[in-house]
């Protein structure tokens, strides 16, 4: 495999000319090509090693060898990162208490994952393509085939440790109900083993989707327009607004595209089974990265945040929010960032998302009320709130995606920072709720419902009875 070291992309240079063809940059068209070579293996992976003809050591074995070889591929030297970083957690897991296992795994990994960060920002080339680092006792085999297997390594998503070992050993196609109150059969969920394959046609078509409209859109719409100097003076407020919005609305579907391919060959390799719909129909999103149409119908703020890059933000809530004593919202935000990189607009971005997330609680709490009186009154309360979350959304997330300093306050200096200070006199003129104790309940009662899920571990059938007591 022939690799570079420049600063566009550490990974092979096999594909070069397709990328001086189609004019895309070659660590692009390395990740497009190797996501859709891991859907045909996903798909070999499923009717070849399935549970039923081989064992969980081969799968383990092979899903982690194809891991590895695509991150070769992609990155080049920079894929030892993945076996330092998971040595490095696997070490600790071995020789640490099990008391305290899961703080000393989060300092190390947190801890490695911001020296990659500061070395791949600050040591090499500032906005460089490189790899873009994201962090019960196993096997050495199974945790790196957790870590490294070919359908996640790339793009995710992230999924929990028990529903990836239920992939592999084939224990996660359980019918719901399959056996009544007196442990007979009742047989009315009881189905064969589901097939991904509609749920996969439909998610490529997503993809491609996604992909005609950004490579359709990106171009005419940058973000980096807003803040051009003759576009800024010639340019009526209003329309500054409206532009925004489109800017970020073109930007979206890459993510939509990246998403949607990953978890469709997670789906391929039969991984990502949530149980049954109520009229017997197969789910195939368990580890799901995103909704679209809740995206981008979203009402709030927080509505908008739940919808999207779901398995992070669910990870974030078990690993802080939930857990956090001091204000677990900003906490959660800055690890967000902390988790995402060092470039300054990350933090800018999720400072202001602090601010946007106590506006908007402040908001619905104290004014939604007053639009409860009718179904009109909702509605009106809906396209007002609609519009409010794409302008405060599209407004937040300009620094991460212009990264640097000057750029991004130089936006927010365009805009005299007018969202800050909205956010600011919202949360001084309306009361917030405390929210600490409501938390800690919720907590204390997560916490009880995990305990009474273990002892029921054994006996449970349900494939989604045990969400609540999965770990990561």
């Amino acid at each position: 495999m022939a690799t570079q070291t420049t600063a566009s992309c550490t990974g092979s240079t096999l594909l070069q000319p397709i990328s001086d063809i189609i004019n895309l940059p070659l660590d692009q068209v390395n990740f497009v090509a190797c996501q859709l070579f891991a859907l045909l293996m996903a798909v070999w992976f499923r009717l070849y090693l399935h549970p039923s003809k081989t064992s969980p050591f081969i799968r383990h074995v092979v899903a982690t060898l194809l891991g590895f070889y695509l991150a070769l591929f992609c990155f080049g030297w920079y894929s030892l990162h993945f076996l330092v970083q998971s040595g490095l957690s696997y070490g600790v897991m071995v020789f640490a208490g099990l008391e305290r296992m899961h703080r000393y795994c989060f300092i190390v990994t947190m801890g490695y994952l911001i020296i990659c960060q500061i070395t791949r920002v600050y040591v090499f080339d500032y906005g460089m393509y490189s790899a873009d680092f994201t962090g019960r006792m196993p096997s050495l085999l199974e945790y790196l085939s957790y870590n490294c297997n070919f359908m996640g390594i790339l793009a995710g998503p992230t999924c929990s440790y028990n529903d990836y070992m239920a992939f592999i050993e084939g224990t996660c196609y359980e019918p719901r109900h399959q056996e009544n109150a007196n442990g007979k059969e009742n047989g009315k969920y009881k189905q064969s083993e589901p097939s991904p394959k509609n749920d996969v046609i439909s998610k490529l078509c997503t993809c491609a989707l996604s992909l005609a409209v950004y490579l359709s859109l990106c171009k005419l719409l940058p973000v980096e327009h807003s803040i051009d100097d003759d576009f800024i003076s010639s340019t009526p407020f209003h329309l500054q607004v409206v532009y925004l919005y489109l800017a970020m609305l073109a930007l979206r579907p890459k993510y939509y595209f990246v998403w949607t391919l990953a978890d469709a060959i997670n789906n391929a390799a039969g991984f990502g089974f949530n149980g049954y719909n109520k009229d017997g129909s197969p789910r195939w999103d368990l580890i799901s990265n995103l909704r679209i149409l809740d995206i981008e119908s979203a009402t709030s703020f927080k509505s908008f945040l739940d919808n999207w890059n779901i398995q992070t933000s669910l990870w974030l809530k078990r690993v802080c929010y939930e857990r956090c004593p001091i204000n677990p919202t900003a906490a959660t935000f800055m690890l967000s960032a902390m988790w995402h990189g060092v470039y300054p607009g990350y933090y800018l971005t999720f400072v202001t998302g602090i601010a946007m997330t106590m506006a908007a609680r402040a908001v619905r709490n104290n004014i939604r009320p007053y639009f409860l009186v009718s179904d009109s009154h909702k509605r009106i309360y809906d396209v007002i709130t609609w519009a409010a979350t794409q302008v405060a959304i599209s407004y937040t997330v300009v620094p991460f995606v212009l990264l640097a300093v000057g750029p991004s306050l130089k936006f927010y200096w365009s805009w005299y920072f007018c969202l800050h200070l909205l956010c600011l006199l919202v949360v001084l003129a309306l009361p917030v709720k405390k929210r600490r104790r409501e938390v800690k309940g919720q907590t204390y009662s997560l916490q009880k419902e995990r305990q009474q899920d273990n002892q029921n571990e054994h006996n449970c059938t349900d494939n989604n009875c045990n969400q609540k007591d999965k770990t990561s």
